[in-house]
């Protein structure tokens, strides 16, 4: 009989204890998928994500076999929280139950954390949650320690506490699934447009668990990397975008683009810097478009002096169409505009970030904000002590703030998934909640180009999220209605 065992993130078939199948010929007549011969133990050995389809292979071929891979458990799961899942949800973790594998997209504040508990109590296996940050980490942990009466594991931040239902980050889990990848049946990814990263993907690879779900509000990747999930996770079972579920189930929303011009002596400054900047590139060739561009521009400008005046030159042009004194001057009608509702500024960098929370004192949260104050700072923005908050990108994905209803992009970069997910900030549904963002873009600057990328989705193609819309009442001369942006431009 043949036996299967879990090894350090591999599956390694072994061969009868007679040695009868021990000859690599005679055992590659198994034709086992992702099998390859290991000379050092005279053992077949696969990847550990393929444990499903040598299992299939075994039991089709008629083959007899014992699996000691298997480690994880089958749970007795009784919710304690009672609540009517939307159409949407049910529909969901029906599409996701047929292929028991996949990725289900849904917007941000759509309840993809209750369709994945959903999941958990259908499918009744020891689970592992891998989540990108802490906070998601601890807010899983919350969610599935109100709504499950067993203990729950945390691995990463300070905790090794391994339980039949685990959550942790992608770098814990890149760490321990060596170890731990025959434990859990189920493997659910948050945000899993994270996982096909080098890194990250390994974690995936290093499990045997069968029934794999991936989670996010949009999967594509700069980079093109999505099309490794149909092979780490699952192909995409299900999808409802923002404006599906706007108005009935997320607040109905809009989308105002504002544009100010820079000052003159702004300008002056913006065209020299950018003309080095530029000169640069278009003496040394590089392209900056495609997966390469940003990388090949970074190695040029590390070689030599006219590379660092380069450099300096891209970051100055940049720095002075994202924070303008025109883009100060226009948030701060916006504050007046929106004293009275819940407001989240976004920007692409920390220093704008603190200039901003010095002048309208503002509190800022950054990657440089400690958890306990983030904790504080966002329970008095959702409670109402705090009406604004101003952050950079840490705020993009995972961090709860039913409260907010109005977002301001003064900059950012040209990724459709960044924008995306700071649309989503604000549309948690609230009682006649009208959700509006606002992006804020220096006209004649590469931030034009940038928004015209990072708007390339239907969340920002649709009627309700349309066009120009009414700048604030007090406007000043120096602005014109409509969009922002970044990127290497």
């Amino acid at each position: 009989m043949l036996r299967l065992s879990f090894d350090r993130g591999t599956l390694l078939i072994h061969p009868p204890r007679d040695g009868a199948m021990a000859a690599p010929e005679t055992f590659a007549a198994l034709d086992l998928p992702g099998c390859v011969y290991d000379r050092r133990v005279r053992r077949w050995r696969a990847p550990a994500m393929r444990y499903r389809e040598v299992l299939t292979a075994l039991h089709r071929g008629g083959h007899d076999y014992a699996d000691d891979a298997r480690a994880y458990a089958t749970l007795a799961l009784t919710p304690r929280v009672e609540r009517e899942p939307y159409p949407y949800q049910r529909e969901a973790v029906a599409a996701w139950m047929r292929k028991r594998r996949g990725v289900i997209v849904l917007p941000t504040g759509a309840g993809k954390t209750w369709v994945a508990q959903m999941i958990i109590a259908r499918l009744q296996r020891s689970a592992l949650v891998v989540t990108p940050t802490l906070d998601l980490m601890q807010q899983w942990f919350g969610a599935l320690g109100t709504n499950f009466e067993l203990p729950i594991g945390l691995l990463g931040g300070g905790y090794h506490d391994i339980q039949p239902l685990t959550v942790t980050t992608y770098d814990s889990a890149y760490l321990h699934m060596e170890r731990l990848g025959d434990r859990f049946g189920l493997l659910i990814f948050d945000e899993v447009h994270h996982l096909p990263s080098p890194a990250y993907g390994a974690a995936a690879e290093m499990a045997i668990a069968p029934f794999r779900l991936g989670l996010t509000a949009t999967p594509e990747r700069e980079d093109g990397a999505e099309v490794r999930l149909d092979g780490l996770v699952g192909p995409e079972v299900y999808r409802r975008d923002i404006q599906e579920l706007s108005g009935r189930y997320l607040a109905d929303y809009e989308t105002v683009t504002l544009r100010v011009r820079l000052s003159p002596e702004e300008r002056a400054a913006y065209e020299a810097a950018r003309a080095i900047y530029r000169g640069f590139v278009a003496e040394r060739g590089i392209r900056l478009g495609g997966r390469h561009g940003w990388s090949n521009f970074l190695m040029h400008t590390s070689r030599s002096e006219a590379g660092r005046r380069a450099f300096l030159a891209y970051r100055a042009q940049k720095t002075i169409a994202q924070a303008s004194e025109a883009k100060l001057r226009l948030l701060a009608q916006l504050l007046v505009r929106h004293r009275h509702d819940r407001l989240l500024i976004f920007t692409s960098d920390n220093a704008t970030v603190y200039a901003i929370a010095r002048r309208f004192l503002i509190p800022p949260i950054t990657h440089q904000t400690k958890v306990k104050e983030r904790h504080a700072i966002l329970q008095a923005f959702n409670d109402g002590r705090y009406p604004f908050v101003v952050t950079s990108r840490v705020l993009n994905e995972g961090v709860d703030v039913p409260a907010a209803s109005v977002g301001v992009v003064l900059s950012g970069s040209g990724s459709v998934r960044e924008h995306v997910q700071r649309l989503g900030r604000i549309l948690r549904r609230g009682d006649r909640k009208q959700a509006v963002l606002y992006e804020v873009i220096a006209e004649d600057t590469a931030e034009e180009y940038t928004s015209a990328r990072r708007r390339q989705h239907s969340a920002y193609q649709d009627a309700a999220a349309g066009g120009e819309a009414p700048p604030p009442d007090d406007r000043p001369a120096d602005t014109d209605a409509s969009v922002d942006a970044g990127g290497a431009d």
